[in-house]
Order: C-alpha cells, then sequence, then structure tokens
C-alpha cells in the first residue's frame, strides 16, 4: 500500500470529518490505525480537540428528539463530562517517585542500623556468594548489589533467593528488618 494523492485527499476529508482513524483504515483498506495516525501526524493535520465531540454530536443529535419532551435532563449530560475523571487519572501520579540512571539512590541501612548478627551472617555468605553479573540475573538468584557499580568489581549475590524476596537469607535479614529494632540500635 502506498499514499496515493487520492487516498490522501479521503484521509484529510475523512480526518476533518470527525471520523476514527480505526474507521478511516477500514475504509482505505490495507492500512493500520496506526498507520493513519502516523500520517495524520506527518500531515500536520488538526488533532482535533474538538474530534471527539463531532463524533458526540451526532449521537447528541439523537438525543435531542427524546430532550425537547424533558428539558431537564439536557443540562444533566453537561454536568457528566466535568473534570470528575480528570482527578481519578490523577491519583496514579501519588505513585512512588522513580530516579533516574546517575540519580543518588534512596538511603540504605547504615552498618550501625544493622544487627550485628545479621552483618555477621552477610560477610559470612559474601565470602560463598556466586558473584554474578547484571544479566545473568533469573527470579532465583539473590539480586543483592555488592561493591561499586561505576568499578568492575561490582557483582550480584546470586544465591537462592527466599520464596516471595528478591535476596537469599542472609541479604533479607539485611533489607526487611524492623523499624522498631533499627532505631533501638541507633540509641
Amino acid at each position: 500500500m502506498s499514499w496515493t494523492d487520492e487516498r490522501v485527499e479521503l484521509l484529510k476529508k475523512m480526518w476533518s470529518e470527525g471520523q476514527s482513524a480505526s474507521q478511516i483504515a477500514k475504509e482505505l483498506g490495507g492500512v493500520t490505525r496506526n498507520a493513519v495516525i502516523g500520517k495524520v501526524h506527518r500531515l500536520g493535520l488538526s488533532n482535533r480537540a474538538g474530534g471527539p465531540a463531532p463524533a458526540g454530536k451526532p449521537a447528541e443529535a439523537e438525543k435531542p428528539s427524546p430532550k425537547p419532551e424533558a428539558a431537564t435532563p439536557a443540562p444533566k449530560p453537561e454536568p457528566a463530562p466535568e473534570p470528575t475523571p480528570a482527578p481519578a487519572a490523577a491519583a496514579p501520579v501519588a505513585r512512588k517517585q522513580i530516579i533516574p540512571a546517575g540519580q543518588p539512590l534512596p538511603p540504605q541501612p547504615s552498618a550501625n542500623e544493622i544487627s550485628p548478627e545479621a552483618l555477621a551472617s552477610v560477610r559470612e555468605v559474601e565470602k560463598k556468594a556466586k558473584r554474578i553479573s547484571l544479566m545473568e540475573l533469573t527470579e532465583r538468584t539473590c539480586k543483592w548489589p555488592i561493591g561499586d557499580p561505576a568499578t568492575d568489581d561490582f557483582w550480584f549475590c546470586g544465591l537462592a533467593v527466599q520464596p516471595g524476596k528478591p535476596y537469599c537469607e542472609a541479604h533479607v535479614g539485611v533489607a526487611f528488618q524492623p523499624m522498631s529494632s533499627r532505631r533501638d540500635r541507633r540509641r
């Protein structure tokens, strides 16, 4: 399929009439909805901010016949399009912030916040660790990072993980400590 002048003109006409990219693709044949959207963008056609309105207007044109019978329902559809869904869409914005690459990591527990038993266990485990690279990690390998990622001497533990956790038993003991015991050790 190629974009001939006739097909482009038909696309422009249908787009200006408010037809969807899927409808246009079906009418043109041999193109996908995404191809139509791409062509619309390359042609610089309007994004039809009022586009859904023309599609909605025919539906509204059908509705006015019942609405003249009852004038009160006409104002009711107007409040429905209010930005009530927008705050619901804004709720996901409250997700945990993603730290871009090159940014400092969130604070990790310092040595004085980790119990001496857990610290000793980690040191013993690290002697037996498999020392695997990032590319060797699987859902069954401990993902505890060891060393400085900016150096060649950086690796991951690689031992078997505890069920439902990303780390081996020793590293789980360090990573998932109750806050109260961490506070007690700081004092």
